[in-house]
């Protein structure tokens, strides 16, 4: 059951299936990746006049790419809605009792976070949704690749975090 309304959840394969649909239809129609690091590429384009931002993967795309982003945005909103509102909050549990930064530390080491992750979808040539879901669903070695590093990453990090610092 969903915490929220008491809604039975949807079968873990629809959503398989509806990502593997949005993926063909886009490589189909208009040959292009899904990935959202790219849609965020899109939107400092609009203000930087960089070259690397003026490459054809970004200024083809965004026609499709911001208003996909922008209806992430819109569903993460009506979610919220939907589940009786939201308002940010601080308590962040454990982090709070192990590390007990304030609102500027936890702010810090949020954008520090941020900067590390957009760092390494740079260097990964793009992010965990279009590697592992685009990219491998096309054989890609590269995509195969990241996605077993961040995989990798996240279990190892996990472990050393929980079973070491905190433990």
């Amino acid at each position: 059951m969903l915490i929220l309304h008491h809604l039975e959840p949807w079968p873990w394969w629809m959503a398989g299936a509806a990502i593997a649909a949005i993926t063909l239809l886009l490589l189909g129609v208009t040959n292009q990746r899904l990935g959202i690091s790219t849609g965020f590429e899109n939107l400092c384009a609009l203000v930087l006049k960089t070259p690397y931002l003026r490459r054809a993967e970004i200024t083809g795309s965004q026609e499709w790419r911001l208003p996909f982003l922008g209806g992430l945005f819109l569903g993460g909103v009506l979610s919220a809605v939907a589940g009786g509102g939201w308002a940010p909050i601080w308590d962040l549990g454990m982090f709070d009792a192990r590390i007990g930064l304030g609102p500027v530390g936890k702010l810090a080491w949020m954008f520090g976070g941020g900067v590390l992750i957009g760092f390494g979808t740079r260097l990964a040539g793009g992010c965990t949704s279009g590697h592992g879901i685009f990219g491998l669903s096309n054989l890609e070695r590269a995509s195969l690749d990241s996605t077993l590093a961040f995989m990798t990453a996240g279990i190892v990090t996990t472990q050393i975090v929980y079973r070491v610092l905190w433990s």
